[in-house]
């Protein structure tokens, strides 16, 4: 099933069960999905989808820092369980361990020294991991790896 058509089922869900936050974060989505689309002039396939569902959920993981150190706890719980019905679309992000495996491989590959041939080394780094890694996880492994 593709994430389009899951997104619509589990609204549908949503709906159903009366579930409103639930039903509100899967509308943001299709809205910001459908707007992404607008943009590009094009259909976006299951690839582009899980990149706006990722933007989707690093704007919620900064709106809770800030309501957190604003002291609005109710405000970062909303955002935190919105963040969790994303996260339910996202591929399995592989662990830290192989992340660094893989990027010490690539390092190797490409011949990577120092810190100026990262961007050498992220892109066969990201392509390798899938779409479940997260760049800034990746990024920070190979910054620690090339210093």
């Amino acid at each position: 099933m593709s994430l389009r058509t899951q997104l619509e089922s589990d609204m549908k869900d949503a709906l159903r069960s009366r579930d409103s936050l639930r039903l509100e974060t899967i509308r943001g989505a299709r809205g910001a999905i459908r707007n992404k689309e607008i943009e590009v002039g094009a259909e976006l396939d299951d690839a582009g989808i899980v990149r706006v569902l990722r933007s989707l959920v690093k704007q919620r993981v900064e709106s809770i820092e800030q309501y957190r150190a604003a002291g609005r706890d109710e405000l970062a719980d909303k955002e935190t369980t919105e963040r969790a019905v994303l996260e339910g679309y996202l591929p399995a992000a592989p662990c830290a361990e192989d992340v660094e495996r893989i990027v010490a491989e690539v390092i190797a590959e490409v011949g990577a020294t120092g810190p100026r041939d990262m961007g050498k080394v992220m892109k066969p780094a990201l392509e390798k991991l899938g779409d479940g890694a997260d760049g800034k996880q990746v990024s920070e492994i190979v910054k620690r790896l090339l210093a």
